[in-house]
């Protein structure tokens, strides 16, 4: 049987300037993210949305999710492989297409790891982040490309 894992999140809108949502410019983008047991994250929309360049967005959280996800798996594959990666580093991109009507979908993301290891075969690479791609829940539950282009260093 399945297991089924369950995620709960709080997101509260902290933007009211006094107006509430009278019109487009009147409200602030500002939220937090809380979870029990967990740091808050503050959140905005993008600054192309009126939001707070200082603040995380839904896109810069969606990229970092998946990136993130990549990675441990990644790291989970290559110590069952026998390798020791000491460091890691992704410089993940994506693409946002926006829509005549206001919306807007991601259209791609690129991760670009680099991983340096000490022990292992650096022939394995595609391979392990092939596998990795290929379990990593944020990125089966996408419905656009994901790329990754990675490069191993050997020390």
């Amino acid at each position: 049987m399945p297991q089924t894992h369950n995620y709960t999140a709080v997101i509260r809108w902290i933007g009211n300037r006094g107006e509430g949502t009278a019109n487009y410019r009147a409200y602030g983008r500002e939220h937090e993210i809380a979870i029990d047991g967990k740091p808050v994250i503050a959140g905005s929309a993008d600054p192309a949305f009126l939001g707070d360049p200082a603040r995380w967005n839904p896109e810069d959280m969606l990229l970092s999710s998946i990136s993130t996800c990549h990675m441990l798996w990644f790291l989970h594959l290559a110590s069952d492989a026998g390798w020791v990666v000491e460091s890691y580093e992704d410089r993940a991109t994506a693409e946002m297409q926006m829509n005549s009507d206001g919306s807007g979908q991601f259209t791609s993301a690129a991760l670009q790891p680099v991983v340096t290891i000490s022990q292992g075969d650096p022939g394995q690479s595609d391979e392990l982040h092939h596998r990795a791609h290929a379990m990593c829940f944020i990125a089966r539950s996408l419905n656009f490309d994901v790329s990754c282009n990675a490069v191993v260093e050997q020390v």
